[in-house]
């Protein structure tokens, strides 16, 4: 059986991406064969449309960190055909065939069943980004903080972590704070559920006062750099900050004094080997008290297989907002 893909490659110095023609015995091993409906378009799945993106680790490769379909064939008592499931994270798309493809075949303990509450359409409109989003969520509310606490603050706004963090916070009945770097997204983030909105500026600055005024309860920050040193330096008294990306740099530059001044805490939120109880508990989730109204209609768009380089494209130069859909079957 063939079936159609976006594949990226490099042999010696010759890279290529585009859609092509594979057959069902050009897919990697796996438990589960898939019928892929959705995928969804992630900065690192922009990062592997490069031939120096640093992120596929062999070639060829089908991109795509996200995936839900409906199971076509299975060697895993868990999983029947017809079912619908979802995938993200683990080697998918980078070390793994992944989602930008009609057929995918996987490992079955990377799977999850699709969650009660959501569409396949929907779980990609939160797909890797949405998780990442409710994973950072999870993290505040173990730190204790309430929407009682105080207001939160969400970096990186329109991507696809902030944007899902603002809506769930908001949603949750958080008051929520937005920054953003895009002076004509203000209108969207206060759909959303932002209530503030801030410029890059303000979050970004450096300054070498180890602390200052305290004014966030909490944080999501998919940006990380000198936003994560603002963000520990205005931390109230017993705040958290979920770091889950680093888009504004990999390098940290603090103290210790928020730490051991105003038990200040820093979450770490990692998404691709997340266990799969959490994995799951978080699905269920996103599924029910924190599914962002409108999901669709407010944080996603859409395109095809066509339109996966365009897309990859954009991502890159920061200019998307929300979750880009790719529509496969």
């Amino acid at each position: 059986m063939s079936f159609r893909a976006f594949v990226v490659d490099l042999q010696d110095d010759n890279f290529s991406a585009g859609v092509q023609s594979l057959e069902e015995t050009d897919l990697p091993q796996g438990d589960v064969t898939i019928t892929v409906q959705w995928s969804s378009v992630n900065y690192k799945d922009g990062l592997a449309t490069l031939p120096k993106g640093r992120v596929v680790t062999s070639y060829p490769m089908v991109p795509g960190i996200d995936l839900a379909g409906t199971v076509r064939e299975s060697n895993d008592a868990h999983f029947q055909a017809g079912q619908p499931v979802l995938v993200t994270g683990y080697d998918l798309g980078i070390g793994h065939f992944g989602g930008f493809a009609e057929l995918a075949r996987v490992p079955g303990d990377w799977i999850v069943p699709l969650p009660d509450g959501l569409s396949l359409e929907e779980t990609m409109a939160l797909g890797t980004a949405g998780f990442t989003a409710g994973l950072s969520v999870q993290a505040l509310q173990h730190g204790g903080v309430t929407p009682d606490s105080g207001p939160v603050l969400v970096t990186g706004a329109t991507g696809g972590v902030g944007s899902t963090a603002v809506a769930m916070l908001a949603q949750l009945g958080y008051t929520v704070a937005a920054s953003t770097g895009k002076a004509d997204e203000h209108d969207y983030l206060r759909a959303l559920g932002a209530s503030e909105i801030l410029t890059r500026e303000e979050v970004s600055e450096e300054n070498k006062r180890p602390i200052e005024k305290e004014r966030w309860a909490g944080a999501v920050d998919p940006v990380g750099g000198t936003t994560t040193a603002y963000i520990l330096r205005t931390l109230k008294r017993d705040g958290v900050s979920a770091l889950s990306g680093l888009t504004g740099g990999a390098g940290l530059s603090t103290t210790v004094m928020p730490f051991i001044l105003r038990g200040a805490s820093l979450a770490g939120i990692e998404s691709v080997y997340c266990p799969m109880d959490l994995r799951t508990q978080i699905w269920r989730h996103l599924g029910s008290d924190w599914k962002p109204n409108a999901l669709l209609d407010s944080i996603a768009v859409h395109t095809d297989l066509d339109g996966v380089a365009a897309a990859a494209a954009s991502i890159l130069q920061g200019g998307v907002r929300g979750r880009t859909l790719v529509q496969i079957n």
